[in-house]
């Protein structure tokens, strides 16, 4: 069996929903406390033990591949200054074990499209890794179990892909991709063998209230199926029906319902309650008071 080491990260899109942020800023660099969102990523990847990265990236992205090169000029100042504690922390950023290789997808074509950029850097029959960096998945206050970890081991031990999913609201359906279990849920941090999916059903119609939410461990034939994949909604190539396509070929497709929490760092709300939220848990909140009053 083909070891499960490489996770693809598609970084090319334009970030239209954290406009005017990301107008000459890759959204992707937009911080969420104290690291940009591309870091918080990246060690969740390896937090799983995905240490082959592969960023799917364009032009005008060039700050997030800066981001985990060496800074020698800054590392240089840092420890003549006897600056130890933040040189550590500069070098965590890119640990040894992180392999981290770079693309281009040459047109915005969809999600399927660039996740396909990568199949020559995927081995037939390797499994890979997907993730959407818009969305933060993190473990619940006082846990440390990572749930995209938790994935990879359960196709480790079952070779069936899993998606990632979590509950919504039934009035929020419709702006999600729903998963269908067969009218039955998986239990938390467990796993279901999926029917399909259906993009932004109506609530009425909806086959349940587990939205997909950018984590995904695939097979290679997924590579393959996307080479010629039509494309669907928005006349783009979709990810999602290549699993579509998995599904009906196989079956081997499971719904992993997630412990943690999620936060769409993609719009602004999600990216403002993601540093509320994470902020606090890590302290900072006890030293924000409001700002003094001017004096004459």
């Amino acid at each position: 069996m083909n070891p499960l080491r490489k996770v693809v990260i598609p970084v090319a899109g334009f970030g239209t929903r954290l406009l005017p942020i990301s107008k000459s800023i890759p959204k992707e660099m937009v911080p969420v406390v104290d690291r940009p969102l591309i870091q918080h990523v990246v060690e969740e990847a390896l937090a799983a033990g995905l240490n082959e990265v592969i960023l799917v990236t364009r032009s005008g992205k060039s700050a997030v591949e800066d981001h985990f090169d060496t800074h020698f000029e800054l590392e240089a100042s840092l420890e003549a200054k006897g600056k130890q504690a933040l040189l550590d922390e500069l070098r965590a950023i890119a640990p040894p074990e992180l392999k981290l290789t770079t693309i281009r997808q040459p047109q915005a074509l969809g999600l399927g499209h660039a996740v396909h950029c990568a199949a020559h850097l995927i081995e037939e029959g390797e499994p890979f890794g997907v993730i959407l960096p818009d969305v933060l998945v993190k473990p619940q206050p006082g846990e440390s179990a990572v749930d995209l970890g938790d994935m990879a081991t359960q196709w480790r031990e079952t070779l069936r892909a899993q998606i990632m999913v979590e509950a919504v609201p039934q009035a929020e359906v419709q702006s999600y991709g729903i998963v269908d279990c067969g009218g039955d849920e998986p239990g938390a941090g467990a796993s279901m063998t999926m029917a399909g999916v259906v993009e932004k059903p109506a609530p009425e119609e909806a086959p349940s209230r587990l939205s997909v939410i950018g984590r995904y461990i695939l097979p290679y034939r997924v590579m393959t199926l996307l080479e010629d994949l039509p494309p669907g909604a928005g006349g783009e190539i979709q990810l999602t029906d290549a699993i579509e396509r998995l599904i009906q070929e196989t079956g081997d497709v499971d719904a992993f319902r997630m412990r943690g929490r999620s936060f769409d760092c993609g719009q602004i709300a999600g990216w403002l309650q993601a540093n509320a939220v994470l902020g606090r848990e890590a302290g900072y909140g006890e030293n924000l008071s409001e700002p003094a009053e001017a004096t004459a």
